[in-house]
């Protein structure tokens, strides 16, 4: 594949997901590199469509759900013959395989999964857990590359299905922004966040059961009763009026802000004294990341997925067991008492970056590409064991 040739990326929609971000970060990307780019989305909407470039193509296949998929992706192959197409998250990845399979001279398709098998939301029955695990089974063997975001969620997907571990690689998300905004004045951020003498705490994520804000408004509770300190709450999410009622609830109100969605969490993350993360379960952990990029501490739970790896095993941010609210307290109190080299935490964050990624999608997606190189593997960024 040279320059001029088109990669595609498959995406059910743009809504403010972990996957999505990743997907848009890997189209801008290719289409630096050179590559024509068409985002195919089962249904154009959602909120990060209005920061797709105009130099990438959004194809609207305008169908709710996978099964409608098939004929018209396959008709898209027929029609268009990209040089390599990119599905991401289950069932998509097996539509887009099969109507590989019903297309002659059908691109390279390469599936990439974000969460951990084991965990996921998309087999909420017994019926689709079956179906998860047995058209994972027999259909990504005919893949041109399997691809997860971390090395646990590749453990996890090989011991749910039977997949051979040699056939998954791991490409860590390029989470990295690069360039960091500007602070912004205090009169510019969320009024209360910022009272002086509080530490200032911060957790981004959709507001749902996997993320378990629950634990961390329990944890910020114990907190409060020992130091001042505000939190804040970016994203947006059915649990939300159970989340403000638990506040009420705990008599901390008044010091837990739901923000609800914002488009660029940066500022936020520059002005904070702290980032939490208590996922129940995570395939990656993009907000880690970028916290990281920002220069702030971090604490997380240590769930199934990437937290473990993007901290290296608690070097870079205390790790604290799944659903103990006692203990998160009690490593944020410890975390926010420190002095913390926010270079370091900087540096940390550069080994996610975009480029990484880049590199070593196309190592997958275009074996012969010239520019593919960066050393992606010897720099550790693809790992196929």
């Amino acid at each position: 594949m040279s320059a001029g040739k088109t990669i595609a990326i498959l995406l059910p929609d743009m809504s403010p997901g972990g996957a999505e971000r990743v997907c848009l970060n890997l189209a801008h990307g290719f289409l630096a590199r050179g590559y024509n780019v068409d985002l195919l989305l089962m249904r154009a909407n959602g909120e990060l469509l209005s920061e797709i470039s105009s130099g990438i193509r959004i194809v609207d296949f305008r169908t709710q759900h996978a099964r409608g998929l098939l004929l018209l992706l396959r008709e898209y192959m027929r029609s268009n013959r990209p040089a390599a197409l990119l599905a991401a998250m289950w069932p998509i990845t097996i539509v887009a395989l099969l109507a590989a399979i019903l297309t002659r001279k059908a691109p390279r398709v390469v599936v990439s999964d974000h969460n951990v098998v084991s965990r996921s939301s998309a087999a909420t029955t017994g019926l689709k857990r079956w179906l998860l695990r047995t058209t994972m089974r027999w259909l990504y063997p005919r893949a041109d590359g399997v691809v997860t975001v971390s090395k646990a969620v590749a453990d996890d997907m090989a011991a749910c299905t039977g997949l051979p571990r040699r056939l998954i690689a791991t490409i860590h998300n390029p989470a990295t922004r690069g360039t960091l905004p500007a602070p912004l004045p205090a009169d510019d951020l969320v009024h209360g966040w910022r009272q002086p003498g509080c530490k200032r705490l911060i957790t981004v994520g959709t507001l749902k059961p996997l993320k378990d804000q629950r634990t961390l408004i329990a944890a910020f509770a114990i907190l409060r009763q020992q130091l001042p300190a505000k939190l804040l709450i970016v994203g947006d999410g059915p649990l939300r009026g159970e989340l403000e009622t638990q506040a009420r609830e705990l008599g901390i109100a008044d010091d837990v802000i739901l923000l609800g969605f914002v488009q660029d969490p940066y500022p936020y993350y520059m002005a904070a004294d702290l980032f939490v993360l208590t996922s129940t379960a995570e395939g990656f952990g993009n907000v880690l990341v970028e916290a990281l990029e920002c220069g702030l501490p971090v604490v997380s739970t240590d769930c199934a997925g990437g937290p473990r790896e993007i901290l290296d095993g608690g070097r870079y941010g205390r790790l604290v067991p799944v659903g103990d609210a006692a203990a998160l307290a009690s490593a944020m109190l410890a975390t926010l008492e420190e002095t913390l080299d926010r270079q370091r935490q900087q540096l940390r964050a550069q080994e996610f970056s975009v480029d990484r990624a880049i590199d070593a999608y196309l190592h997958v997606l275009d074996p012969d590409c010239e520019s593919r190189v960066s050393d992606a593997a010897q720099a550790g960024t693809i790992r196929p064991q």
